[in-house]
């Protein structure tokens, strides 16, 4: 399977660069993967598409400011460093800018000194251990200094920083938004309560490796970087509960979907507490345990969230379903519109 066969034209304007002001006024195309056939909706009509006995599950990661503008002490040189991945107290996998320059000894600055920092070793994919120095609490120097890690074809700061955050955001540790959650306001989510639908919390802090471009020619020959996880009893028990009764349980969002799937039991597709590391690559072909429909944005052309959708609806439908989003001008990727895939 070539990654090629999962390209698909689109006009660079309809790459959504803010935030629609109202979240659930988005856009909502629903995809049936039996037929292919297609309807078109706004956000806020879900609630008439989920059934009493359903389950939604949201991941409630809350994404860091993690992108850090400062200068090398040594020279003044402007550095940008992006925090990824949380290996110790102080050390953390950065992505750093320019790279070829940040070697092993360099030193950093951010805030005119209130957060600095010493390039300790180069890892895999040219990232780098950073080890942090500061006083206080790092979560509230980051806040003070730090930007949100908006992905690079969004072409300008965010003026509201919750609004790349779930309302639902809680356990920090994301590089990136669960962005097909960002569509649900805490009334819309009230209104889902009351009609019999439960609402199940994971958490996986999304990585940058899910959004980095597919270099291999062949799909199966692409790596996912791992992501952490963690599913508590409380939501392994609503989510059986759910699958066995014969309700549907509906990820919000790829990341959801890959921690289910990740968990699931292969026989059963049933879950129990559990958290750990993942580095799960859904594409066509994978047979999926235990979601049944998914809620998700539109994504970039040869993605591998392309092709986890593709694995659940076929990719001619997903192909087909974008042609059509195309020609009615959705919004598409972190800020764009929605679909359903049941």
């Amino acid at each position: 399977m070539d990654v090629k066969d999962f390209d698909y034209e689109l006009p660079q304007e309809l790459i959504a660069q803010d935030p629609i002001e109202k979240r659930d006024a988005s856009r909502l195309l629903v995809l049936d993967k039996k037929t292919g056939g297609t309807s078109h909706h706004i956000f806020h009509e879900i609630v008439d598409m989920l059934e009493p006995g359903d389950c939604l599950v949201i991941n409630d990661t809350k994404v860091i400011p993690a992108r850090l503008f400062g200068v090398k002490e040594d020279t003044g040189a402007h550095v940008e460093v992006l925090l990824l991945k949380r290996k110790e107290d102080h050390v953390w996998e950065t992505l750093v800018r320019p790279g070829k320059k940040l070697r092993p000894g360099a030193r950093l600055s951010f805030g005119d000194g209130k957060l600095k920092a010493e390039v300790m070793e180069v890892v895999e994919e040219g990232n780098r251990l950073v080890r942090f120095e500061y006083e206080g609490i790092f979560e509230e120097i980051l806040d003070e200094l730090g930007q949100m890690p908006l992905p690079p074809y969004i072409t300008h700061e965010l003026k509201d920083k919750n609004r790349y955050q779930t309302v639902y955001a809680k356990h920090e540790g994301s590089a990136a938004a669960p962005t097909a959650g960002l569509h649900f306001t805490e009334a819309l989510l009230d209104e889902i309560v009351k009609k019999g639908v439960k609402i199940a919390r994971v958490c996986l802090h999304v990585g940058l490796g899910t959004f980095r471009p597919v270099k291999a020619e062949h799909v199966q020959d692409h790596h996912m970087h791992s992501e952490f996880y963690r599913i508590e009893e409380d939501a392994a028990e609503i989510i059986n509960e759910t699958k066995a009764s014969g309700g549907r349980v509906i990820a919000v969002g790829t990341t959801s979907c890959r921690t289910l799937e990740a968990a699931a039991d292969p026989a059963t597709g049933l879950l129990k507490a559990c958290s750990g590391w993942t580095e799960i690559f859904i594409y066509p072909g994978y047979r999926f345990k235990c979601i049944d429909a998914l809620i998700t944005n539109f994504h970039l052309p040869q993605s591998t969230l392309l092709m986890l959708v593709s694995a659940l609806a076929g990719r001619e439908h997903i192909l087909e379903a974008y042609r059509e989003a195309v020609e009615e001008r959705y919004r598409f990727f972190s800020f764009g519109d929605a679909m359903l895939i049941v």
